[in-house]
């Protein structure tokens, strides 16, 4: 989640609705009048190709894989980390310059879907995929500061990006999509807090608005790490206990952590991603006070940074459409552990 860095590269679209499977072989076209029909959809399906090249970034966009449900969680209990500092690094600058975002600047947070039936029936997620691929054009917008309860923060940041300048906000917005169709698969009623369609944003006190009036059963802010090189792994961020201000995150402190000790259970076994080498002494949790998303949550709320985009072995992971559906897949597994008890 270092909040530092432009964004451009793989994500997406991987929900645009999406990369259709490139079939080989089939039959021959006989005849004149099919091979004029043939030539003139050629630029058509070029000029498709070149759209969906331009929005996909590295790695596979393939369609979400819809896994029977998972059972029971049987994470195991972990300590209570100590807190530790948002990390700051700033990415280097992208060769490319990233893709304008829509222009309206406030819409209404991504309308609930899903609902149907399957285990998770009348239950309500939402996920917030972290900052937002066209906040590096809206500094002054994102810089203003909002109260976060016990402090004052910036409205929201960058997020932070490879080497390649494949971006936060893009790795987040796939994940999330993957994410929300698991879900939706499972019955669950699912609102994402944007899904690219505004030009920045939302504010970090919006977005924790969103969970709080969906009343949602759990909320999962998606994010990815820039921190040094040689720190790797993921961790999962818990609420701490904030009374102060407009915040009070006392209860919903101890789902909080049930819900992130399973999410953090089910990612390591769905991802083979190790828990965090530099937060969280090892267990893959950390606990914070200072982020105004969890401060102003009256919801169950968790944050996961699923690696560090500023280490090679993470980003080869971070990176692949494969390894981002099974991303998806864990944190999927924890949430719906987590809601059936």
């Amino acid at each position: 989640m270092s909040y530092v860095g432009p964004e451009p590269d793989d994500f997406d679209d991987f929900y645009r609705d999406d990369d259709p499977g490139r079939g080989r072989g089939g039959r021959r076209f006989g005849g004149r009048p099919a091979l004029v029909a043939l030539a003139a959809l050629v630029p058509t399906a070029l000029a498709a190709w070149l759209v969906w090249t331009v929005v996909s970034g590295p790695g596979e966009s393939e369609p979400p894989k819809v896994l029977p449900a998972p059972g029971q969680s049987s994470t195991s209990s972990a300590g209570t980390p100590s807190d530790a500092k948002e990390p700051s690094a700033s990415p280097s600058k992208s060769s490319s310059s990233p893709a304008k975002p829509p222009s309206a600047s406030a819409k209404k947070p991504t309308a609930p879907a899903g609902g149907g039936s399957g285990p998770l029936k009348g239950k309500v997620v939402v996920i917030d995929p972290g900052h937002n691929p066209g906040n590096f054009s809206h500094t002054s917008d994102i810089n203003r500061s909002v109260n976060v309860g016990n402090a004052r923060k910036e409205c929201d940041t960058t997020g932070t990006s490879t080497n390649a300048g494949y971006t936060e906000a893009q790795f987040t917005l796939d994940v999330s999509r993957r994410l929300r169709a698991l879900l939706q698969q499972q019955g669950a009623t699912v609102q994402l807090t944007q899904n690219g369609d505004r030009s920045w944003g939302p504010c970090v006190d919006e977005r924790a608005r969103i969970g709080n009036k969906a009343k949602a059963d759990a909320v999962v802010s998606v994010h990815a790490d820039g921190s040094a090189v040689g720190n790797r792994g993921f961790h999962v961020i818990l609420p701490a206990s904030v009374h102060a201000g407009g915040a009070d995150t006392r209860p919903i402190v101890s789902s909080s952590r049930d819900l992130g000790e399973r999410i953090a259970g089910k990612f390591l076994q769905a991802t083979g991603q190790p828990p965090s080498n530099y937060i969280g002494g090892g267990t893959g949790l950390d606990t914070r006070s200072d982020l105004g998303g969890l401060n102003l949550s009256t919801v169950p709320k968790v944050f996961i940074e699923c690696g560090n985009m500023r280490d090679s072995q993470d980003v080869t992971r971070l990176t692949s459409g494969t390894w981002r559906q099974k991303a998806a897949q864990g944190i999927s597994e924890g949430i719906v552990s987590f809601l059936r008890g």
